[in-house]
């Protein structure tokens, strides 16, 4: 009775689940009337993609545009749509649909999906998820058609402008302007721009605060979760607009030719599409060495907890950073908005860091020997683009070997469903210990 009550875990159903939509969304890839040649993908192709979508990573092996149907580009939607907001916020949806009664085992599930500090509201907090979901890719959806029919007939325009608005909401960054283009075309366009940059943040700032600052009218307060991924998003989004803007200004091929609003244009979506979404302006291949560096730290952060996007979150970095500075400062105690920071929440963030670097460094080292002569700095900005489930390339996916396509899917699978929840569902059920050793003591530094 034990394993079996073990098995049926909230994370390890989460994980389970993930796994089922892969694995159903690749069987319908495959399909003949998926692919434009009328031959599917490769099985291996199929995962890759669908594993891709439902972890709304964008990295791809094949051409979104130009290789499937709309009967594929549709199947990866509805992949990237279930994946961003999870599968369980999804059959909470059918629940209500239905007139069925959320049970309390489905309340638990829903909250680990979420991210939740607590159980209480959380079916409420689900409905308003899909009702905030609608409307804001519909508002993402309007301007980019309008914007899109300029160039394109009006029906195709409808199309693009919902399935880049619910791609970019979702942090995803699959986009359908073919030859791996992706939004490049419109680097200095200023409706294209700041509706996807907008699509981006409101997708990665995490439903909760979304719920709060909707509130905030009526309660006239916000918690500390939302202040601190307020503050950690606004201050990422400004340093990393600035660094791109001045370390790419005499780039011949990105920011150097443009006028000044394109300039700024590109640095503030470049800065905020880091922030795992995975559409990208200026092409990421062309960039210097510091501004992929720079773009590697920000996509190795990534989004805030409880919304579509990776990383080991904006929260996790900034109580790290609050540790750091209060140790030089002799403090014993994390202070953020005269509120103290416990413990066990240090512990946890320092978890997620440690687990995340192993996984990029572990997959960095496999993959310079799977894919032997290619460029080091190449290797781990995908490998960090894998994990914090960005999306953005410097145009090593398509060329990987099977190898290494098989460590990318396993990086960007164990991303999304979190380095923690894998290692929880994997294990038996922690029990608390049965004594204490003394304390002991180690130097450090």
């Amino acid at each position: 009775m034990p394993h079996k009550k073990s098995f049926l875990d909230p994370p390890k159903i989460l994980v389970l689940g993930f796994a089922v939509i892969i694995l159903f969304g690749a069987l319908l890839l495959t399909l003949p009337a998926s692919t434009t040649n009328g031959q599917g993908l490769s099985f291996l192709n199929a995962i890759f993609t669908a594993t891709s979508a439902t972890c709304v990573t964008g990295l791809v092996v094949v051409d979104t545009g130009t290789t499937f149907t709309m009967l594929g580009q549709l199947i990866i939607l509805s992949l990237i749509q279930i994946g961003g907001l999870g599968f369980m916020t999804f059959a909470t949806l059918f629940a209500f649909l239905l007139g069925k009664r959320i049970s309390l085992k489905e309340r638990i599930l829903l909250q680990e999906s979420l991210n939740n500090l607590s159980m209480e509201g959380i079916v409420r907090l689900a409905r308003r998820i899909l009702i905030f979901t609608a409307v804001i890719e519909t508002a993402g959806a309007v301007p980019l058609a309008i914007r899109f029919s300029l160039d394109m007939p009006i029906g195709k325009a409808i199309y693009f402008g919902i399935f880049h608005s619910i791609s970019n909401f979702n942090n995803a960054g699959f986009d359908l302007m073919g030859e791996f283009h992706s939004l490049t075309s419109y680097v200095d366009d200023p409706t294209v721009t700041l509706t996807v940059c907008m699509l981006i943040t409101l997708g990665g700032i995490g439903f909760i605060v979304m719920n709060e600052v909707f509130e905030f009218r009526r309660s006239k307060r916000l918690s500390l979760h939302t202040k601190v991924v307020l503050m950690t998003s606004l201050f990422l989004l400004v340093v990393g607009t600035i660094g791109i803007f001045f370390l790419e200004l005499s780039n011949e091929k990105t920011l150097k030719p443009l006028s000044l609003s394109g300039k700024v244009l590109g640095s503030l979506f470049q800065s905020v599409t880091a922030r795992t979404a995975g559409a990208n302006t200026l092409n990421i291949g062309d960039l210097w060495h510091s501004s992929l560096l720079l773009i590697i730290i920000l996509m190795f952060i990534g989004a805030s907890p409880g919304s579509t996007g990776g990383g080991i979150k904006t929260t996790t970095f900034t109580t790290l950073i609050g540790a750091v500075w209060s140790q030089i400062r002799g403090k014993e105690d994390v202070i953020f908005y005269r509120q103290r920071i416990v413990y066990e929440t240090i512990y946890k963030a320092l978890t997620v860091t440690i687990s995340g670097l192993f996984l990029v460094m572990i997959t960095t080292f496999l993959l310079t020997i799977t894919e032997s002569g290619k460029d080091f700095l190449m290797i781990l900005f995908e490998a960090t683009s894998a994990f914090a489930t960005v999306g953005l390339s410097m145009g090593l996916t398509p060329e990987l070997s099977a190898v290494g396509k098989g460590l990318i899917i396993f990086t960007m699978f164990a991303g999304r469903v979190g380095p923690l929840t894998i290692a929880f569902a994997v294990t038996m059920r922690r029990n608390p210990d049965a004594f204490r050793y003394p304390k002991g003591k180690i130097m450090i530094g």
